[in-house]
């Protein structure tokens, strides 16, 4: 409802704040852990200590210890490190390829078009995780090949948004009165459609980051990722999973870091995609 006071209209706050404000924290303290894993532990992730081994949460280990006796809340926080950084370039890498892609289709001949749009229409008929597994599958194991792989799978989805982004800014007024005006195609792109395209992929992203992790925690999880003694979140979930009888904790904590990170990106980046409500008209 819109409360009117003097010639100001005011609005009801932006649905869903607080849920961004509360990801956006979240995150941020994920990225601290990431950039100095130092300041939220001083103990070892690979560092064995037999004697410690499926000690369970305390004071001295908040998420206990595995079955060699390395601190999980250590190996978690150390993890975040390469969690987000396989995150972070595999999103990188998808949208900056479903841009050129997308943008192509939008700009080509409507034969070209067509057959760059099939190819994306067939390759969003699969999951992104099913594409990942063929890619890893043919490149074999590997960090390298994870990024690759969960990168791969998730262009159809931009190239997607890039297309119709690119289609809509063409046709535009002021891309028509510019072209009229004289000024070359190429600079016409570069100034007017892709930065309107890549705004919408920026949003995307956000989300597609949690997507990511989520993926590479799973592809880890299959023994597909980085390997022990790597603590990766993926791989800790994976070591975890014969003591959940008797070590709940080694799998438990990961796991709900990996939720977490997933549902707070999903948040942030449905807030960002949301219209612009509760801002003064």
């Amino acid at each position: 409802m819109t409360v009117l006071l003097g010639r100001t209209r005011l609005r009801p706050p932006r649905a869903g704040l607080a849920g961004a404000i509360a990801a956006s924290a979240f995150l941020l303290v994920l990225v601290v852990a990431a950039a100095a894993p130092a300041l939220f532990t001083s103990a070892d992730p690979i560092q064995t200590q037999v004697l410690q081994a499926l000690r369970a949460p305390s004071i001295e280990h908040p998420f206990g210890t595995d079955q060699t006796g390395r601190d999980v809340f250590a190996r978690v926080v150390y993890g975040a490190r390469f969690s987000l950084a396989i995150g972070v370039l595999a999103t990188t890498i998808a949208m900056t390829a479903g841009l050129l892609v997308g943008t192509l289709a939008g700009l080509a001949p409507r034969l070209i078009d067509g057959a760059i749009s099939r190819v994306i229409e067939v390759l969003m008929s699969f999951p992104e995780f099913l594409l990942a597994l063929l890619v890893i599958a043919i490149l074999g194991p590997g960090p390298a090949s994870l990024v690759i792989a969960i990168s791969l799978a998730a262009v159809p989805v931009y190239a997607r948004v890039a297309r119709v982004q690119t289609f809509t800014v063409r046709r535009s007024g002021y891309v028509r009165a510019a072209l009229i005006l004289g000024v070359p195609r190429w600079r016409s792109v570069l100034r007017h459609v892709v930065p309107n395209t890549l705004g919408p992929l920026l949003v995307m992203a956000t989300i597609g980051f949690g997507t990511a992790i989520a993926s590479a925690a799973g592809l880890s999880f299959l023994g597909l990722g980085p390997q022990p003694p790597t603590p990766e979140w993926g791989l800790i979930l994976s070591e975890g999973r014969n003591f959940l009888g008797t070590a709940w904790w080694i799998a438990v904590f990961p796991g709900l870091v990996v939720t977490v990170t997933v549902i707070s990106a999903s948040v942030l980046g449905r807030y960002l995609r949301a219209p612009g409500e509760g801002r003064a008209a």
